[in-house]
């Protein structure tokens, strides 16, 4: 075996172990943060649907662990110099709304400004939450080069996706990520919190179409797969 094969492949190891590492540190701390939102702005720490929400959301983070190539972990850990600017941007104000949500929500649980919701609608919320985080994770199962920005993945052969619920839609993974934050304002009970959620809504629907339009441009197969698959987000509307 060559020698410098030999050390190389050790090292490439050990670098995509601590790139998954810092992925699923990543993914914890955000959790954590998400649920210090809820229980601080609260005030409370016996909230039943919180937790029923956050368990949920470990559950499904604990089969992605379980389910994921280590690539694909990785490569979602990072944000690379290929990175679209305007991608840099979004990204940083998606991040306002999507947190607004819990935000909002914990205030409105504890100064009870929507009406009380019949259990029924938080029951099926929670349960939407769970279909679309499934989704998401279906669609990352899917599709190897899912990654957490928008780039065109060179160095791993990037390549269109075209199996799982890319069948059916060209992005799955945003459908499953708006769904998710729509049932999240129900299934904690909150009516405002459907504003910034809303929010969150629209500006994915603008990186849906910036991103489609990067990849129809510059991703070698998609203008045929496009023509095949012929809606971003929604069968038969979009």
């Amino acid at each position: 075996m060559n020698a410098k094969a030999s050390v190389n492949q050790p090292n490439e190891k050990s670098d995509l172990t601590s790139r998954v590492r810092k992925r699923m540190l990543q993914v914890v701390i955000q959790t954590l943060l998400i649920a210090a939102i809820l229980f601080i702005s609260s005030g409370r720490l016996d909230w039943v649907w919180a937790w029923a929400y956050l368990g949920v959301g470990v559950g499904i983070l604990v089969i992605n662990a379980s389910v994921l190539p280590p690539e694909l972990i990785a490569e979602r850990g990072q944000i690379k110099e290929d990175t679209k600017g305007w991608d840099k941007v979004l990204g940083a104000l998606i991040g306002i709304p999507t947190l607004g949500t819990v935000i909002v929500a914990g205030l409105d649980e504890r100064f009870e400004w929507s009406p009380q919701l019949a259990l029924a609608i938080q029951v099926i919320a929670l349960v939407f939450y769970a279909l679309a985080q499934g989704l998401f994770t279906w669609a990352m199962a899917s599709n190897k080069f899912f990654s957490g920005t928008v780039r065109i993945q060179e160095e791993r052969g990037h390549a269109v996706a075209t199996g799982g619920p890319y069948q059916y839609v060209r992005h799955p993974g945003y459908v499953g990520y708006i769904t998710s934050w729509l049932a999240t304002s129900l299934t904690l009970g909150s009516l405002w919190a459907l504003i910034p959620a809303g929010l969150t809504m629209c500006l994915m629907v603008v990186r849906t179409a910036l991103e489609d339009r990067t990849l129809l441009e510059e991703l070698d197969g998609y203008q045929d797969y496009a023509a095949r698959v012929r809606y971003r987000l929604l069968p038969g509307v979009w």
